[in-house]
């Protein structure tokens, strides 16, 4: 634009309509809409008589000037609130983070469902409506056992789905050890109430045994749940009931047994080095009636809730009025879908899921890029802090397996000045990597900012936004 030379006084401000008639407002206009651009008009004006008040920056102020501003203000409006940052945080499934990354698969499948129509719910062979259900349902069943399945938008829909249509007004017994915060202060006992159920806690916090369930089953027993407590541990002097015990008792008194199994690993995670998480298969053979796990967790797909089963409860789920209120679109279908679909040869799972390639990432390749990192990142905040690569530990996330950690390493960056751990300086320089073209996210401990290169699969994008370190610090 070329700069106007008069200067502006602020009773002399020009008017919004006086800027709107400008070429470059009017450029603006067609990219943003004048709405848009009227609106940051007014804004940056506000913001200039503050400042000229103030008698700050009167000589600056030009007609191009707040045209500048204006489009930098509506560049910036523009921008997409969700953004992709870099994982460095050590937690793979980090729900703040949006858990599980989705395979190439799935993300094809994604872009096809999106830009065009699809049959949904249209059954091709008969021309006629069908069941949205059935993209999924004969594939999670292969893989888990049940004999029916639906899905819906997340777990705990899928729980309050299940409680609601088999014990709406009904007693749930569950044991103390498992009434569970599943994260952003979601608690089990708060879900069950709001699905219509009475809680009736059985046991104690680290002893439950069969006689308690025994003794809490009665005629006002909707059905029996047990949830798997994967967000922490309990250890020492303790007892529980097994599933197949539970699931005895359940069907001798003609009572349904719904498990929770939260993360839901679809394939025996011992195959990766990992430790086990229970599946929903094992729960279905042991003689439960239901499990409900997740779709973005330790299955490694998109957002979802799973539940799976004996095909009469299924029936009943999904006839209540909450299926259609709680149903998946068609992108997550097609997402899970492809997903599913990659367990057919678990052999390449850890090849081609994102969530099994980055919890079996091999340490020395880790550490290998550690050592090709740390000299450029060491020559970038050169002055303002040191680098040096360490050993750490990762951890699953998302509630999966709490107590257990997977060796990792890490760059660990400690500034040169401020107080160790709490200071301004380590504040700051989180800050600046959170601040750059793709945030890198890392944790603070110990004095220092944390990247764990666990889940670091752009060496390249993270490498060359470094230059963006080039204004030296203050």
């Amino acid at each position: 634009m070329t700069a106007d030379p008069i200067r502006f006084t602020r009773a002399a401000l020009p008017s919004v309509e006086r800027l709107l008639r400008c070429g470059g407002a009017q450029s603006l206009a067609l990219e943003f809409g004048r709405p848009a651009v009227t609106e940051a008009i007014r804004g940056v004006l506000a913001d200039l008589r503050s400042r000229l008040s103030r008698g700050s920056g009167a000589e600056s102020v030009t007609e191009a000037l707040i045209l500048d501003r204006v489009s930098a203000d509506l560049q910036d409006q523009s921008k997409p609130s969700m953004r992709a940052v870099f994982n460095l945080t050590g937690t793979v499934l980090h729900t703040n983070l949006g858990r599980a990354a989705l395979p190439d698969e799935a993300i094809r499948s994604v872009v096809i469902a999106a830009q065009s129509a699809t049959n949904l719910e249209y059954d091709l062979n008969e021309g006629s409506r069908g069941d949205r259900d059935s993209h999924l349902e004969a594939q999670i069943c292969a893989l888990t056992g049940a004999e029916a399945a639906t899905v819906v938008n997340n777990n705990a829909a899928a729980l309050l789905l299940v409680l609601n249509t088999l014990a709406s007004r009904k007693e749930v017994p569950v044991s103390r050890g498992e009434l569970v915060e599943i994260g952003d202060s979601f608690r089990i006992p708060d879900i069950m109430a709001r699905s219509g159920c009475r809680l009736r806690e059985v046991g104690t916090t680290n002893r439950t045994h069969l006689r308690d369930y025994e003794s809490a089953i009665g005629p006002k027993t909707g059905l029996v749940m047990k949830v798997h407590t994967s967000n922490y541990a309990i250890e020492g002097f303790k007892a529980s009931v097994s599933e197949s015990e539970l699931a005895r008792l359940c069907h001798e008194r003609q009572v349904p047994l719904a498990v929770d199994l939260g993360s839901g690993a679809l394939i025996d995670l011992r195959k990766f080095g990992l430790p086990h998480e229970p599946m929903p298969s094992e729960s279905l053979a042991n003689g439960v009636d239901l499990v409900t796990f997740s779709g973005d967790k330790l299955l490694g797909g998109p957002q979802a809730g799973i539940i799976a089963g004996k095909a009469g409860l299924l029936q009943k789920i999904k006839r209540n009025p909450l299926k259609r209120a709680l149903r998946v679109d068609k992108m997550t279908i097609a997402a899970l879908s492809a997903v599913l679909r990659l367990y057919a040869n678990p052999e390449r799972l850890a090849e081609r899921l994102p969530t099994f390639r980055f919890l079996t990432r091999p340490l020395e390749e880790i550490r290998t890029l550690a050592d090709r990192l740390c000299l450029p990142l060491a020559a970038t905040l050169q002055g303002r802090a040191t680098i040096e690569v360490a050993s750490c530990e990762s951890q699953i996330g998302s509630g999966a397996l709490p107590s257990q950690r997977i060796p990792s390493v890490a760059l660990t960056i400690r500034p040169l000045t401020g107080k160790r751990g709490s200071g301004t300086a380590l504040q700051a320089l989180a800050k600046a990597f959170r601040s750059l073209s793709i945030p890198v996210i890392g944790r603070i401990q110990d004095g220092a900012l944390v990247f764990d290169l666990r889940c670091l699969d752009d060496e390249t994008a993270f490498e060359a936004q470094l230059a963006e370190f080039a204004t030296p610090a203050k």
